[in-house]
């Protein structure tokens, strides 16, 4: 490694891809090579860890899905001095959590991306107070704190001073969700499903954050129409409660259910509507991956989603927990294919003026830069 280059360790929580996983695997291929060398660190096995491996990226796993776990600080340390770590970024609370008190021993810059604050509204009042006191701590431990959204910034600030805080909104990498692509998978004969049959998209994994279960109410109020399908994709805490109230609303013969998969574009290339009706977010990455892709939205109201969607605009924002405004703008769209259209292509346009990953890049790449230089 040339001297001059800057080497962090982009720590994540976990191997499993999910929203700051992409956007960890995202980074990390948009980092400029000749100036920056990531190593990446994970607390869990998975697909994220076998792809930063496949594209040459050194990754190291070391198991704990504990914030928190002092039994694992000793091996952080010993990863950080044996890679000669610049810098530490940690995405998310369980890899700051993990990696802060190496980088303070060893005298390293911390780049602290919120990716959603632990505490939720939903959490009762001991567990609540427990996480904005331990946000308040890495906060206040790390050398800057990225929010990607202004929400999520302005909700911390009603908590805590954020005295060493700035905005780096999420890019898309829009080479990969490119809906313009010479060719996908044919999901949709994959599935059976007809060119004519409006397909409703819910790419998740399934837990209390993302609200599958109103999702399923929101169906069985939905009058039943053969032109229109429901494609879950994904696992999660909550997939067999999932089936379970679809069979019991009489809805499970409208919906398609396949486990996870990693070829989201080619996922949401067959979709018709992205649907996302989360209690919380910080800022959704599958909500923008499916708006790059030119797909009619319905989202809940919440945190980043509102700062990105202008209802009837390239979107549709609904209240949380509301079964008959999900199911009523589902099926405004299902009825209406010269507004899904125009609603993806407003979308598209969105994503492609303010939420390109080359723009993001930079921006952390300054962000390093201040901090390293």
């Amino acid at each position: 490694m040339a001297k001059n280059k800057i080497k962090i360790l982009q720590t994540i929580r976990q191997g499993k891809i999910g929203g700051g996983e992409s956007h960890v695997i995202d980074l990390v291929e948009a980092l400029d090579k000749s100036r920056y060398e990531s190593v990446v660190l994970s607390f869990t096995e998975g697909p994220m860890v076998e792809h930063m491996k496949s594209i040459g990226i050194k990754t190291y796993v070391i198991p704990t899905e504990k914030p928190f776990d002092y039994s694992k600080w000793d091996e952080v340390r010993k990863v950080v001095e044996a890679e000669k770590i610049d810098l530490i970024h940690a995405h998310g609370t369980r890899a700051n959590s993990n990696t802060n008190s190496s980088a303070r021993k060893l005298g390293i810059p911390v780049v602290y991306t919120v990716h959603g604050w632990s505490f939720h509204p939903d959490q009762n009042f001991l567990l609540r107070s427990l996480r904005i006191w331990g946000e308040k701590y890495l906060v206040n431990k790390s050398t800057l704190t990225i929010c990607v959204s202004d929400n999520n910034l302005k909700d911390a600030n009603s908590h805590f001073e954020m005295k060493r805080a700035t905005v780096i909104k999420y890019g898309i990498n829009l080479k990969k969700y490119n809906p313009d692509a010479a060719s996908f998978l044919p999901v949709r004969q994959e599935l059976g499903i007809a060119d004519d049959v409006v397909l409703i998209g819910y790419i998740v994994r399934m837990t209390i954050q993302k609200d599958p279960l109103t999702l399923i109410r929101a169906i069985a109020l939905m009058p039943e129409d053969p032109k229109v399908r429901f494609l879950f994709v994904g696992d999660g805490d909550l997939k067999e409660d999932v089936i379970k109230l679809a069979k019991e609303l009489n809805v499970f013969s409208r919906i398609i259910f396949m486990d996870f998969r990693q070829d989201v574009p080619n996922i949401l290339n067959a979709v018709d509507i992205y649907c996302l009706p989360s209690l919380w977010e910080g800022l959704p990455i599958g909500l923008l991956e499916a708006m790059a892709m030119r797909k009619a939205i319905v989202a809940t109201a919440i945190d980043g989603t509102k700062e990105v969607i202008q209802t009837m605009e390239n979107g549709i924002v609904i209240p949380v927990k509301s079964p008959q405004k999900l199911a009523d703008a589902l099926s405004l769209l299902a009825g209406n294919k010269e507004m899904r259209l125009s609603m993806g292509k407003k979308a598209f346009e969105t994503i492609e003026h303010e939420f390109n990953v080359e723009k993001m890049t930079r921006k952390i790449e300054k962000v390093y830069d201040n901090l390293t230089i």
